[in-house]
């Protein structure tokens, strides 16, 4: 009993969701190796993926931010 309620009061910052940004960052990681890495290049698509990138690393900092406060 003393367990539960101790479990109960301590509101974990970790949230489900935060999984599945920090897979997102990691397959746009990955897509953006692979653009790069192809001899004819899309220029539009690997900025896309950059600006995506950039993007997603700033939500992923705030978010282990977070955790941390």
């Amino acid at each position: 009993m003393l367990l539960a309620e101790a479990a109960a009061s301590a509101a974990s910052k970790f949230n489900t969701f935060d999984v599945f940004m920090i897979l997102f960052t990691i397959l746009i990681l990955i897509g953006i190796i692979r653009l790069v890495k192809q001899p004819v290049k899309n220029k539009f698509a690997i900025g896309f993926s950059v600006i995506c990138l950039l993007v997603f690393l700033a939500s992923d900092f705030a978010m282990i931010q977070n955790w941390m406060s």
